[in-house]
């Protein structure tokens, strides 16, 4: 049985390991934290949303981000503040936008396949996350930014996922709790949502069943390889030790940058800030005017998810400003106005703000797949889509992992894989 570490107690982490263990590999995962999707996985959006399959490499993203450089509550914000890191990001960024049709409708047809493993593991290992199957409906306040969804629809539907137009009036029908004046809006009934920190650590347990070891607090300082056998460091409270694999897997989030770096790769990632606000929903009148049916506000770049009775999940903006994890009160103001504007129904007093590092490549899509050495992969890099494309993800790098080492054994050189889901001839 050959044993794989994989470093990284998230999402991705955690599918990762799950996918790897039924695949019969003895499998260690690492985590800084006490516990399971305890940073990017632990409050977003609750979107899994092959409706928001879109990349961001088009030109309206880059005159927006110069736009909103210097307004502090932008749905997008960058720190003008160079360094090389952000100004290589954005360079290869730029050079990814006559890919922007072809990567969006890779990352569609990802999605959608993610959601056959997502419920199946759900439902085979009895993992309660608050699914709600409601859609998600787009919602649009102006002709411009209707139209643009227009041809997004053209490029999710050559994905393989239908939405429809609706107007206002159906809108209303399909979620009666939304207020405000709407030029239009796109419905999606196959998406849906759910919280992905119930998940993922219903996920973990469900691996810890399987016989994956969980190495909780433990800071991983260094990885190695030299092909055929891979060295994890890690530091407890009680000092170091070195831990030996036939393999590993890189599912670090932000951090996969530094690890790849010292595995002689490089993943250029970007951590790109996003916001969230959990409202408590104490009271009746709160339940009722809170929406069932998740929403996408293409103009504030903010998405909502009904999380059980008693809670409302309010996510979105991007923030270019590093390695920072702050929670910024004049971030989550406009979040607590905006429910305030289209719910006014709901008792703002009990909000949860919350702030993770989205792991972004400069092409928006994840890094799936063999690193330099025969013996290192990578999942990861997933961006404003790593809830949705986890369960996916997870399974291609474990067959990927499967296919290498029995490769490995019959003699056979295998090739870096390249890993983008292609339309079928």
């Amino acid at each position: 049985m050959k044993s794989i570490a994989v470093i990284g107690g998230g999402i991705t982490g955690v599918t990762t390991a799950y996918a790897l263990a039924k695949r019969g590999f003895a499998v260690t995962l690492f985590e800084k934290n006490r516990y399971a999707a305890m940073e990017t996985s632990f409050a977003n959006g609750g979107q899994l949303s092959a409706s928001n399959a879109e990349v961001w490499n088009h030109w309206s993203t880059i005159l927006k981000g110069l736009k909103w450089m210097l307004k502090s509550d932008a749905p997008l914000l960058v720190n003008p503040k160079p360094s090389w890191h952000k100004l290589s990001w954005f360079a290869e960024f730029i050079g990814n936008l006559p890919h922007y049709e072809r990567n969006t409708i890779e990352s569609t047809r990802l999605a959608i396949s993610a959601r056959e493993h997502l419920f199946a593991w759900a439902q085979t290992e009895g993992v309660d996350f608050d699914l709600k199957k409601e859609g998600i409906l787009h919602i649009y306040r102006d002709k411009k930014g209707f139209d643009h969804a227009g041809e997004v629809s053209k490029m999710l539907a050559q994905g393989g996922l239908p939405r429809r137009a609706v107007t206002p009036v159906e809108m209303k029908a399909i979620e009666p709790t939304l207020a405000g004046d709407y030029y239009g809006g796109y419905f999606t009934e196959s998406d849906s949502t759910g919280d992905i920190h119930k998940f993922t650590t219903g996920m973990a347990n469900a691996a810890e069943r399987l016989g994956v070891r969980c190495l909780y607090g433990q800071d991983v300082l260094s990885l190695h390889s030299n092909g055929t056998k891979a060295e994890v460091t890690a530091a407890d409270g009680d000092g170091h030790e070195t831990h030996y694999f036939d393999g590993l897997v890189v599912c670090a989030g932000v951090e996969s940058r530094r690890f790849a770096a010292q595995l002689g790769d490089r993943v250029n990632i970007y951590p790109v800030k996003g916001y969230s606000i959990t409202v408590n929903l104490p009271d009746a009148q709160s339940q009722a005017a809170a929406p069932t049916v998740s929403l996408l506000d293409d103009e504030t770049k903010l998405v909502t998810s009904r999380l059980g009775v008693d809670r409302f999940r309010v996510a979105g903006t991007a923030e270019f400003n590093g390695y920072n994890k702050d929670i910024r009160a004049d971030r989550i103001r406009p979040l607590v106005e905006w429910v305030n504007q289209c719910f006014p129904g709901i008792n703002t007093r009990q909000v949860v703000p919350w702030a993770g590092l989205r792991p972004m490549m400069p092409n928006m899509m994840p890094r799936v797949g063999r690193g330099s050495a025969s013996n290192v992969f990578y999942n990861t890099g997933h961006g404003h889509l790593g809830w949705t494309l986890s369960a996916v993800t997870a399974d291609m790098v474990g067959g990927v992992v499967a296919d290498n080492f029995v490769a490995h054994s019959l003699g056979i050189t295998s090739a870096v894989i390249d890993l983008r889901v292609r339309p079928q001839p």
